[in-house]
């Protein structure tokens, strides 16, 4: 472990140094969530710098990790990498900053100053989207040599663009709730901070737009845990099978990330799905379990024997 925590430090320092920034936010959010009786918009007003610091740890670790992989150095990525560490910086200081302010970071309109930022920091988002995707791009031309890797972090870095984008309805104006001061919403059909699950906060009385956003978001982490679970104990399987499993996967993941945000957008709770809900999530779960099945019936290729 001693080896590993050490080669990870030397990944990419300045998104190891995000990571390292981003767990002392997540330590102190959550001292305040135990310690500040403050709620804000339903929740412990230290709850929100607390997921953000813990979403970008995990981000930046596994970027870090990611662009470790590349069989050399790209400036270009390394220009994004800064990029994406200087967006999450001011984004997380700005949430900080408001939770001492008393005022809530999203969608909050309710002064010249507030809106101005609120527009700032999603102008600063799609800045990070553009980064992220310029990585994406250095990763498929500077290829990484393992082909299971390689598709593993492929699907992920554009999966994660996927979840990114299912946060946009938010500050749209179907999502305006006509309410004086704030100019988005979460929830879809119900107001925000309304009934929620624990910890996360998705509504449980209307569509949540964050559900969609957080499982595309998490495809980075998802795709190659699966990638090092097949060539962990798939052993039997070919790398051709393993990177056919993770296809399926990833398109499977893909349209399980658009159907969330179908279904939040439709005002639907996650967990009280209509009939045309499930059977969508049915449909998909029968066409990932063919192809699957089909991957797995494959006959492998024979292996090649050297004479000695």
């Amino acid at each position: 472990m001693t080896t590993v925590l050490h080669r990870a430090t030397h990944w990419n320092r300045p998104l190891m140094a995000l990571v390292s920034v981003m767990t002392v936010l997540a330590v102190v959010a959550a001292v305040g969530v135990l310690v500040d009786p403050r709620v804000l918009v339903g929740a412990p007003i230290w709850l929100k710098p607390f997921k953000f610091a813990v979403s970008f740890v995990l981000y930046g670790a596994t970027l870090a990790w990611m662009l470790s992989l590349l069989p050399r150095r790209s400036r270009v990525a390394e220009t994004a990498v800064t990029v994406i560490v200087t967006v999450a910086v001011v984004e997380n200081a700005w949430i900080v900053a408001q939770v001492l302010r008393g005022q809530t970071s999203h969608f909050n309109a309710s002064t010249p100053l507030n809106t101005a930022l609120f527009a700032a920091m999603g102008a600063a988002i799609m800045v990070l989207f553009v980064a992220h995707l310029v990585i994406g791009l250095v990763v498929l031309i500077r290829r990484i040599p393992d082909r299971v890797a390689a598709t593993a972090v492929g699907w992920g870095l554009g999966l994660s663009l996927l979840g990114m984008l299912a946060a946009v309805p938010m500050a749209l104006p179907m999502q305006d709730p006509g309410i004086e001061g704030i100019g988005g919403a979460h929830s879809v059909g119900v107001p925000d901070g309304g009934p929620g699950l624990p910890v996360v906060g998705w509504s449980t009385t209307g569509g949540d737009l964050r559900i969609g956003h957080f499982v595309g978001l998490h495809a980075l982490q998802a795709l190659p845990i699966l990638a090092i679970l097949l060539t962990r104990f798939a052993t039997r399987l070919d790398e051709r099978a393993r990177v056919r499993l993770l296809v399926v996967a990833g398109g499977a993941y893909g349209v399980l990330t658009v159907v969330l945000t179908w279904q939040a957008l439709r005002g639907q709770p996650l967990l009280r799905p209509d009939a045309l809900t499930l059977a969508v999530v049915a449909a998909l779960v029968v066409a990932t379990a063919t192809a699957t099945g089909l991957v797995l019936a494959r006959p492998r290729r024979p292996q090649l024997a050297l004479a000695a």
